[in-house]
């Protein structure tokens, strides 16, 4: 009894001594990048107290992208980047920093060293004034390793030394870009969760901007650009086509509970249907996903449905499921969502054999009441483009309409 005292005594003496760590407080707005060496892809991040819970922002532009699963525990913070099978872990250094590690959970080699400090000035660091408006837009062309290239449209804007914009390509574009100008040279960057860009070009004395397009830990192309307000891409409905000697499109798959749906189904009767291919990593389709959702409300009562097929980036059905599952809750997506098979572009038209490729994700197909292939648009002009955006909503509102209204 004497000797259970002493250790009594003990435990509470050194308990005392030693209190247990208060939580740290990583509320409030960080700079914080990416390292990629020898370049950074800076991004806006804020962390914000509500109801007891802890909500991590990504900031871009004018866009925020809210993650509500973060977990901080003492001196570390981990933020689960929901749909895109991703997370951040970090620690806060012992000057009042954020050290960790960006990665995606598919992909162990994804990995990027995170830091972060309060506040911070401008996106990029700024040493001159601008001597050059970039505002406009370029005729971009993208260099592969192998020497291949492939178009783009740069739209962009400038304010002072801040510039944002994007760059339009045919499979989609890259969204709400944000960095800033110096002399004749400037960065652009985004982060959303899931993907990390980083651009840089400097304009010559031609008029021709020389640079590079940086994505994840180590991909490289080079870019070249010219002023032409006026360049167009191709149609995009033009490049993705059904094979000779088909007219319609069949499948059958399971949703993410093992139900099999086909567009044989009564629900899909006499009704024109939307289906789109997606995948719950990839970027372009959640800005493709995020417009149809409330489309599909308004519009559902005049016989349109909606179907999104889901290509995976791992084969077993007990994975795709999960981010499916977590896909639809987490976007309340309100029309079903099926298990296709992988994010493998061969693949995918191999589960598709009415289609003579699969070029991008996301690609919607426009089936009319008896579900003939009217229309098949590849990649997605999302709100990052602006009126570029708003003319894809209207082309796609005349086109339904135009289908809707035939006998």
């Amino acid at each position: 009894m004497k000797n259970i005292l002493v250790i009594i005594l003990i435990t509470l003496a050194f308990a005392c001594s030693n209190p247990p760590k208060s939580e740290v407080d990583f509320s409030g707005n960080w700079h914080a990048y990416l390292d990629i060496s020898p370049d950074r892809i800076p991004f806006g991040l804020s962390l914000e107290k509500r109801d007891g819970e802890v909500i991590a922002i990504l900031q871009n532009d004018t866009e925020r992208l809210e993650f509500k699963e973060v977990t901080v525990t003492v001196d570390s913070l981990k933020i689960v980047l929901d749909t895109f099978d991703a997370e951040i872990n970090a620690k806060m250094n012992s000057e009042g920093g954020i050290e960790g590690i960006f990665h995606r959970n598919y992909q162990a080699e994804y990995k990027l060293n995170l830091f972060a400090v309060r506040n911070g000035d401008t996106r990029f660091p700024v040493f001159d004034s601008p001597t050059v408006d970039f505002s406009g837009g370029w005729e971009t062309t993208f260099i592969r390793n192998d020497s291949s290239i492939y178009k783009a449209i740069g739209n962009l804007r400038q304010e002072g030394n801040q510039l944002f914009g994007t760059f339009i390509t045919s499979t989609g574009d890259y969204r709400f870009l944000e960095g800033n100008v110096s002399g004749n040279e400037f960065w652009l960057s985004a982060f959303d969760g899931g993907h990390a860009f980083f651009f840089t070009g400097k304009l010559g004395a031609s008029g021709k901007i020389i640079g590079r397009f940086r994505s994840g830990p180590s991909y490289t192309e080079g870019i070249e650009a010219v002023r032409n307000e006026s360049f167009e891409l191709p149609d995009a409905n033009t490049l993705t086509q059904l094979k000779p000697g088909f007219e319609k499109l069949e499948f059958s798959f399971p949703d993410a509970n093992g139900q099999l749906v086909s567009l044989n189904d009564p629900r899909f009767e006499n009704k024109i249907v939307l289906v789109q291919l997606f995948g719950t990593w990839c970027i372009n389709c959640l800005d493709e996903t995020k417009f149809l959702i409330p489309w599909y409300e308004k519009n559902k009562e005049a016989g349109v449905e909606v179907i999104g097929l889901a290509f995976e980036a791992k084969p077993e059905f007990e994975y795709a499921s999960a981010r499916v599952k977590k896909y639809q809750d987490r976007l309340s997506v309100p029309y079903p969502l099926l298990i296709a098979g992988e994010f493998d572009k061969e693949k995918a038209a191999k589960a598709l054999p009415a289609l003579d490729a699969v070029i991008a994700f996301p690609t919607l197909l426009y089936l009319d009441k008896n579900h003939r292939v009217r229309r098949i648009n590849t990649g997605f002009t999302g709100p990052g483009t602006g009126e570029n955006y708003g003319r894809w909503i209207e082309q796609h509102e005349l086109f339904v309409k135009k289908m809707l209204e035939e006998e």
